[in-house]
């Protein structure tokens, strides 16, 4: 009420600055109720407690904390990335000039030997395809987690190179198959029936590993890292179950080649369905005249069928080249022995 009998006595037009009476009055009421509260606020500032004084420990917490580790990125990260990606590119590139033009065994083994030092132990096995799949499948239903580009590109260039020729990345690239291959000793035949049913078990893996993978954040978990049966090795350390079940692939793979490759890798069925579709695949010519068969007693991985690779479950190892006559023949080393279908002997 007084605010309007001032407005009417005083009006606008009388003031001789040209102010709007009612604004300026109104901003003068808002800047007094503001100056008042002013205080008050700062008050209520700084008589606000911590809850805690300092960090909870293993005392306050109870038995059986631990405090963890405060986690660092290591001193030229981005350097680093670049160089796991540029070694990567030029493995995968290596591995198919190696496998589909020149088909050595002995450069192949040559180059599982340096992935192997490198990505396994080196890098302790953190530059990993494999495990990036449940990063990526995360980043496709949550929004806000964020992957790196670096662990894209990881993912996305074994798969591009399966779909150009097919499984290079598992020939000796990939450590956890590296490592396999190097103790592979006296392989004996897996039936077929059993092996493809073995088969299923990656797809199954595969299903479980993205379904926990996806869950919501208090939920999550990923499996493919915490239960790599090769990781602890890499690092000389971890949990003594893993060491053992890492440890017990080993033994096993020296008489049943790959076990995990074949029947448990996630990422492993991801590359057999893209190398279905591969441009230039690892391939076996049987020869008219040679029908020996040499190549697929050779394969220790059941992937040689009726004189041919399977494109899904060929390692390009390059073992069929080594035992095949024709190839030595075409490369200059003359004939190898060659038994004949009645085992009386070999034939030059």
């Amino acid at each position: 009420m007084i605010l309007r009998a001032v407005l009417r006595t005083h009006p606008p037009q009388a003031v001789g600055l040209g102010l709007n009476l009612p604004r300026a009055a109104g901003l003068g009421l808002l800047l007094a109720l503001a100056a008042a509260a002013g205080p008050a606020t700062a008050q209520e500032h700084l008589e606000y407690e911590r809850p805690v004084d300092v960090a909870p420990t293993e005392e306050t917490i109870g038995e059986g904390y631990v405090v963890p580790e405060v986690q660092r990125p290591r001193p030229r990260a981005a350097a680093w990335q670049i160089a796991d990606v540029v070694v990567l590119a030029g493995a995968l590139g290596l591995a198919a000039w190696l496998a589909l033009f020149r088909r050595p065994r002995g450069w192949l083994v040559a180059l599982t030997t340096a992935c192997l030092l490198y990505f396994g132990f080196y890098r302790e096995g953190c530059v990993c395809p494999i495990g990036s799949t449940q990063n990526v499948a995360v980043a496709l239903v949550d929004h806000t987690y964020a992957v790196p580009h670096y662990v894209i590109v990881l993912f996305v260039l074994p798969l591009v190179a399966a779909l150009l020729f097919g499984r290079v990345f598992c020939s000796g690239v990939c450590p956890l198959g590296a490592i396999q291959e190097l103790v592979v000793l006296k392989p004996v035949e897996v039936p077929v029936r059993l092996d493809k049913a073995l088969g299923w078990l990656k797809w199954v893996y595969l299903g479980a590993a993205l379904y926990y993978a996806v869950l919501p954040a208090v939920e999550r978990d990923f499996v493919i890292c915490r239960f790599d049966p090769f990781v602890g090795l890499f690092r000389f350390t971890g949990s003594a179950w893993l060491l053992v079940l890492g440890g017990v692939f080993l033994v096993v793979g020296a008489f049943v080649g790959r076990p995990y490759c074949r029947w448990l890798c996630p990422y492993g069925a991801l590359l057999s369905a893209f190398s279905r579709y591969a441009w230039r695949p690892f391939s076996i010519t049987p020869d008219r005249e040679l029908d020996c068969g040499l190549c697929q007693s050779a394969c220790p991985y059941g992937a040689i069928e009726e004189r041919r690779a399977v494109r899904t479950s060929c390692f390009a190892c390059g073992r069929c080249y080594r035992s095949c006559p024709v190839h030595h023949a075409e490369a200059g080393e003359g004939l190898v022995p060659v038994p004949t279908p009645g085992g009386e002997g070999p034939t030059p």
